[in-house]
């Protein structure tokens, strides 16, 4: 308190509440002062939102792979889409642009929800089954590579259940943004037949179905390659050389998740025309 009052500083409810009961990490405490001083929005983001001010403290290159996943993704998505849908791009648009949309959504939830998360104070338990989940989930890591640090111990049954936790909320998310991707896809699909019918048509995707493959992929393919990610991009920055060189770690990102984003896009073309939803 007295080094957040000398600095002008005022913490969070949660904050003051933990450091009160728990106690908080001198270095989250830092870089959340150090956070303050930052132009808006970012300083109001940390104050209001301790979604994104957890995971800041825990990793201060939380937006830079944020932002580098939905512009990577993004170009590479049109690129792959191009390559593989030749000729038939423009006629089959309206899958490309629903698949964009759903992307651009899925990478905010592909980096945020395996990002490691500073564990501020104590969570608020329900009683009951409920209960027993919450406390066996906020025991787990946030990926199965997640580095171990002071309060944060985690044990190998423990990190192969995380690539089964996650892999159900990679599930969850992927099947609901199919079903608002493609429904939107479909929509505009349909509005046009109705204005001016066209011998090179394609069938309207049927929508369970598409959701459920988005769904499929992200809880299989997505989450067993950005589980890798993360752990070879927690290696490349706890390093010597990325520490004197913060660029380095950057680069890595930055060349990783290209390559992977590549990868995926095409991937997930070929399980779409496989399994007869595109």
């Amino acid at each position: 308190m007295r080094e957040s009052e000398a600095r002008g500083v005022k913490l969070p409810p949660d904050m003051v509440e933990a450091a009160r009961v728990t106690g908080i990490r001198e270095m989250f405490l830092l870089r959340y002062l150090e956070l303050q001083n930052s132009s808006w929005p970012l300083s109001f983001l940390m104050q209001h939102c301790a979604m994104l001010r957890n995971r800041m403290l825990a990793d201060p290159s939380f937006l830079f792979k944020v932002g580098t996943e939905i512009v990577i993704d993004s170009c590479c998505a049109t690129f792959a889409e191009v390559q593989k849908r030749g000729k038939d791009f423009w006629a089959e648009f309206e899958l490309y642009a629903a698949d964009l949309l759903v992307g651009v959504v899925v990478d905010i939830a592909l980096v945020g929800m395996l990002a490691p998360y500073a564990r501020i104070g104590k969570p608020s338990i329900s009683k009951g089954l409920l209960g027993q989940i919450q406390r066996a989930s906020s025991a787990l890591p946030s990926s199965v590579f997640e580095a171990e640090r002071p309060g944060c111990k985690f044990s190998v049954m423990q990190r192969i259940a995380t690539y089964f936790y996650k892999g159900a909320l990679y599930g969850s998310v992927g099947f609901g943004c199919g079903i608002v991707g493609q429904g939107i896809a479909n929509m505009i699909m349909n509005a046009k037949r109705s204005i001016k019918k066209s011998e090179d048509d394609i069938p309207v995707p049927p929508l369970l179905q598409s959701a459920a493959l988005w769904g499929f992929f992200l809880a299989v393919s997505s989450n067993t390659r950005y589980q890798i990610i993360n752990g070879l991009e927690s290696v490349v920055e706890a390093s010597v050389v990325a520490k004197r060189v913060p660029l380095v770690a950057m680069a890595f990102t930055v060349g990783v998740r290209f390559g992977n984003n590549i990868y995926g896009g095409m991937q997930f073309i070929d399980w779409a025309k496989r399994s007869g939803v595109q």
